[in-house]
């Protein structure tokens, strides 16, 4: 089996990503001392993966005005299809699948990991793609193990459907 590791981002490039948009031109995203800032367009990444190990880093910002989905909501795609909750979800003591690690109408964390926002986490993704026949028909659904700064949230998960 060959193992590649591929870095997506290293601080001083958005080259390895493209806008979401229906031209798919160049990241809006912000780049600023060798931090990528979400700039209302999700971003896509130029290389696709099947079964993969992804690494990544976030912070969420401070917003003590705001509650729920409002305090820096955003989310990891993982095959376009599944989406891993970004959120400052610090302190959330009943914690569901719109919170930080959720994955929409699949499951929730199963313990909330977070850390305070403005303070640099961690996701640790590992995907087994789904298997498909010759038909082209799923005939093995997807896997998930997500870890939140070192602690499993979602041990192999199956992903019996994609996430809203």
């Amino acid at each position: 089996m060959n193992h590649k590791r591929i870095v997506l981002f290293d601080g001083s490039s958005l080259a390895g990503w493209y806008a979401n948009t229906p031209e798919q031109g160049e990241s809006d995203w912000i780049l600023e001392d060798g931090i990528m800032t979400v700039n209302h367009r999700d971003l896509i990444s130029r290389v696709q993966f099947g079964d993969a190990h992804l690494h990544l880093e976030f912070r969420t910002p401070y917003m003590p005005d705001k509650t729920g989905q409002a305090r820096g909501n955003s989310g990891v795609y993982v095959h376009g299809c599944y989406e891993i909750q970004v959120l400052d979800s610090y302190g959330v003591e009943n914690y569901n699948e719109g919170d930080c690690g959720g994955l929409y109408s699949i499951a929730k964390p199963l313990t909330n990991a977070c850390m305070p926002p403005l303070v640099w986490q961690t996701y640790d993704i590992i995907l087994r793609a789904p298997r498909f026949n010759a038909y082209g028909e799923v005939c093995e659904n997807g896997r998930m193990t997500v870890l939140l700064n070192g602690t499993v949230i979602h041990n192999n998960l199956e992903l019996p459907s994609v996430t809203p």
